[in-house]
Formats: C-alpha cells, structure tokens, sequence
C-alpha cells in the first residue's frame, strides 16, 4: 500500500488540490447511482470514519443528494470527520444522524469507516455494524472496513459489501481470501494515478493466451517438451492416473510415467511412455513430478528427480518427505501445498514447531513469500484463493476457480498439468501461474451445472472448455 500512497502523493501534487477525491467521489456515486436505479427518493447511509476515506464516501454522499436521494451520515469519529466531505453533503441536502437503525432501513449503505490504511478489525464503535441485520446494499469505499487493504487478512470484525468500489488499482486484500470473501463484486476506478509495477498481480485471460505453449512448424514430440511423472502407488493407483490426465493437457509433447501404477496409466492412456524401472531408466525428461499418491520410497524417488538437473514439482507426499529435509540447494522447485503442508514445509525450514494452518491460510500472501524465501523456490500456495509466490518476491493471486474444486484427486490434476508447461518450457513462475489458472477455469466449466464434480471431470475441461476458450481468437482481436 505504500505504493499507492505514494502514486496518491505525487499526483496531488501536481493536480489542485481535492481533484483524487472529487474524482473518487464522481466515480463512487456513478456505481451507487447504477446499483440503485432510481436515485430520487432512496434512502442512503453513510458510514464516515476519520480521513480521506470517510471524505470520499461523504462526497459520494453529497452528489447522490443533489440527485435527490435521502441520505444521512453517521459520524464514527466526529471529531476528526472530513470537513469538506460533510460540508458539501450538508450543503447538498443530507443530514447527520446518530440513530444505528438508519443501517437497517437504507436502501443503501457507503461504508466509509476505514481506507487502506486500517489494520486489525474494526473499533468498538464501528464492530456492531459487522453484524446487524440490513435490506440494502453494502457499498466499501476502496476496502471493506475490517479488511487489510494489503494481504487480505481479517483480523476481528469486518463489515461484509455487496459491492467494493476501489481507487486506481485493485488492492491484493480485494482478490485474496479471506478478505476477498468480504469484497463482494469489484469496480475499479481509475482517478489518474500512476503506479509501477505492482509486486502482487492476477493474471488476465489475455496474459494467459500469451504465455501458453504454441507448437510451430518446427515441432516434434521431444521439441514441444517431455515430461516425467513419479506419481501413485499400491494403495494410490488413482493420483498416478489424475496425474498423467492433466499432464497430458499442459502442452508437453510426451509423457513417460514411472512407478507402480504402470499398467493402470497405459491403460487409460495409450500414449503415455511407462516403466517402472525408476527414473534413471525412463529416458530424458524437461520436468519432473514427483509425489502424488506417492507412499512408501518417496525419497528415494525425490533423490533421482533432484538429481536430474531438471525443474522438478514437488506434491503430496513428496511435500512431507523434502519438510522432513528442509530447504535443498541447487535445484529448480516448484511447491505446490494446501496450507497443512505449508505448515510441515515451515516447521521444516525453520526448526520451530509447525504453525497453525489456519493462521496461514488467513495470511496467504506472506505463508507463500515465506516459504519461497526459505526453499528457494516457487510456491502455489492451493486454498480458498491460490496464491503462486516466487522467491524474487512476485506474487500472483489466481483469479478462477469454485468451490468445487475440492475434491479428491483435484490437486493430482493440477500437479500434472503444471508439470507439463514446466517441460513445455515456460518458467516456474509463469507455469504455476497459468496451471491454476486453466485448473481454475476448467473446475469453472466442469459445475456449470451444480452438481458435484470429478477431478477426471476438471481434466477433460482443461482440453474441452478451459483451453478451447482460451485457444479462440479474441473477439477484439487482442
């Protein structure tokens, strides 16, 4: 947020003074007045802290009250209130008030109680709002209040929109959970800041066509990249299979499967190289995957991969055996754990004992930069909201995905297919980013219907609907 602060600073500098917020407060009342329909005769509360939040929301205020709205503002800090926001609202029409019940009644509510600069949940004076009854709309002026602009983190109470209208960029507390689950539907608007590279982004459908692996006239099967997958066992024959389904839909031209499941992969999938003479013996490989369903030997299989001098995605049970190790120098890694794991890999790195899983999952981005920084690796941090960090600091947050997708043999899927863009070439960073994306955006297309989903169910949607779509040319011709 420090960024943005100063991207806010640099540009009052060079604009008259008050043009970002009466361009925040245009923009918020444009949103309010489509959300409502007929602006005339509504009844609109605004919730107002202290500061530019609270200003912005009261001049929103304001502007929907020269359109006819009857609005009140309810001051939580009325001491430190934004002169010029309530200024301008009682000049338009709108009163203070301090009846509460005013919340229930409002067809629709600013929340202007806490901006980007807010930390822990909300003040006693502001907490009960989190919890009282309403019939209208809950419109966050840039966050939620309750929310931690930055991460995401909801730290005590947090008052829950309908609807989040953001200023300039969209926040990385907007898109990862849980308070992305507080946000409701994102508007941005854009109040002519200039930004630089944001450390932590999503990527687009456009971003994700650029980077997907496109055979030329030159290509054979070795060319297009071959990828290796150590998956499964007697008792997990099905990861080995889930495994190899989505590696076939990453864009790797060939895959050679090694282990005990040998017979049940060739079987469902003919084209599939197999052996179970270990890695050694199964030919050149790009990538390797190595850990689903894995079992007993492991270890052993991880000591060969790691040796191979190859990027390797490391999963499930090879999780629990490199947390047993702790970080390893010299190899290219791809992590890809649900929050239980990424407490073994913590307690691993760090000789403490394992934190608490849900702590971390309420910490995405920082549980992901951790454990790259302490393995040195790219970490796909699966959960709620995926989050792919990489050891240079960048984050992505992966903005597809259902609920559906937590269903057995899901993340067997996703381990294949990122292993085989890996192979296909692309980098470590952008492979797990574009994996979660198309695992998302296939888990999508796989409940249109609402129904209970397969993990063989998400492969087939990679190829049939994920990638299809995204293989189209572009109506714009983007």
């Amino acid at each position: 947020m420090e960024q943005v602060r100063a991207a806010e600073a640099a540009a009052m500098a060079r604009l008259p003074e008050g043009t970002l917020m009466q361009r925040a407060a245009h923009g918020l009342a444009a949103v309010c007045g489509r959300l409502l329909g007929r602006v005339y005769g509504s009844r609109v509360l605004v919730l107002a802290g202290s500061g530019d939040n609270g200003g912005d929301a009261l001049y929103a205020g304001a502007l929907l009250a020269r359109r006819g709205a009857r609005v009140r503002a309810l001051l939580l800090s009325p001491e430190r209130v934004h002169a010029g926001g309530l200024a301008a609202l009682r000049a338009a029409g709108g009163r203070v008030t301090d009846d509460q019940r005013e919340f229930a009644a409002a067809d629709l509510v600013l929340d202007g109680i806490v901006g980007i600069g807010g930390r822990g949940g909300l003040r006693p004076e502001a907490a009960g709002f989190a919890g009282m009854a309403r019939r209208g709309t809950v419109v966050a002026v840039d966050v939620p209040s309750g929310v931690v602009a930055g991460t995401g983190e909801v730290a005590g109470a947090a008052l829950r929109a309908d609807v989040t209208v953001c200023f300039g960029t969209y926040k990385p507390g907007l898109l990862v959970d849980p308070g992305a689950s507080y946000a409701g539907v994102v508007h941005l608007v854009e109040i002519g800041i200039e930004l630089p590279e944001a450390a932590v982004t999503a990527l687009q459908e456009a971003d994700v066509r650029r980077l997907l692996p496109v055979p030329d006239v030159e290509s054979d099967k070795y060319r297009r990249g071959v990828v290796g997958i150590a998956a499964g066992s007697a008792k997990y024959p099905g990861a080995a299979v889930l495994s190899v389904a989505g590696a076939l839909r990453g864009g790797a031209g060939l895959i050679r499967y090694v282990g005990s499941a040998a017979a049940e992969v060739v079987r469902r999938f003919p084209e599939v190289v197999v052996s179970d003479a270990g890695l050694a013996a199964a030919g050149r490989v790009q990538s390797w995957v190595v850990g689903p369903g894995g079992g007993d030997g492991v270890g052993e299989v991880l000591d060969q991969a790691l040796g191979a001098g190859v990027p390797v995605l490391v999963d499930a049970d090879g999780l629990t055996e490199l947390a047993r190790r702790g970080p390893v120098a010299g190899a290219s890694l791809v992590l890809t754990p649900h929050t239980g794991e990424a407490a073994r890999l913590l307690a691993g790195a760090t000789g403490q004992a394992p934190p608490d899983a849900a702590g971390l999952a309420a910490s995405r981005l920082a549980t992901a930069r951790r454990l790259a920084e302490l393995y040195g690796a790219t970490v796909l941090l699966k959960g709620s909201t995926t989050v792919v960090a990489d050891p240079d600091g960048r984050c992505r947050v992966n903005p597809t995905g259902t609920p559906w997708l937590a269903t057995a043999g899901s993340g067997d899927v996703l381990a294949g297919l990122l292993g085989s863009l890996l192979a296909a070439g692309l980098a470590p960073f952008d492979a797990a980013s574009v994996a979660a994306y198309l695992h998302g955006l296939a888990g999508r297309h796989a409940a249109e219907r609402g129904t209970p989903i397969t993990a063989m169910d998400v492969a087939t949607a990679v190829n049939h609907q994920g990638l299809g779509e995204l293989r189209r040319p572009p109506r714009d011709g983007s």
